[in-house]
């Protein structure tokens, strides 16, 4: 349960352009810079629920390792895909409902941040939080 725990965003490496290429426009960008997002992690074996929190929104997510579910982005992009544990990686393969491409994106510990990594069509990104 190593994830368990309250995450705030501390910083960011090129996600402006990893969602510039997500189709984000302009000012949903600038607004995703400073929306002091928050996520809370509570895994039970392989059931997770998740509580992203900003400036802008709440969502609440559950899902189950390996099982594949329906997911809308913060900017309404719909998804479908499973998130998986490998070793002490969350790697999750999401299909956009509109485009058909693969967002993948991965969630470790580095040194006690949590490291959220994002690739979409050829541009990666990260976004590292500090446990509350």
């Amino acid at each position: 349960m190593t994830f368990n725990g309250t995450w705030k965003a501390d910083r960011a490496e090129n996600y402006d352009k990893f969602m510039e290429q997500m189709g984000i426009n302009f000012m949903k960008r600038k607004l995703a810079e400073h929306d002091n997002l928050k996520i809370t992690i509570t895994q039970t074996g392989n059931q997770f629920h998740i509580v992203e929190s900003s400036t802008f929104r709440t969502k609440e997510i559950d899902f189950t390792l390996g099982t594949a579910f329906d997911y809308a982005l913060a900017d309404g992009t719909e998804v479908s895909g499973t998130w998986n544990l490998e070793g002490e990686m969350l790697k999750g393969a999401f299909t956009r409902k509109d485009n058909g491409k693969v967002l993948t994106t991965t969630r470790t510990l580095v040194s006690g941040e949590l490291v959220q990594s994002y690739n979409y069509d050829g541009v990666d990104a990260k976004r590292i939080f500090k446990k509350e």
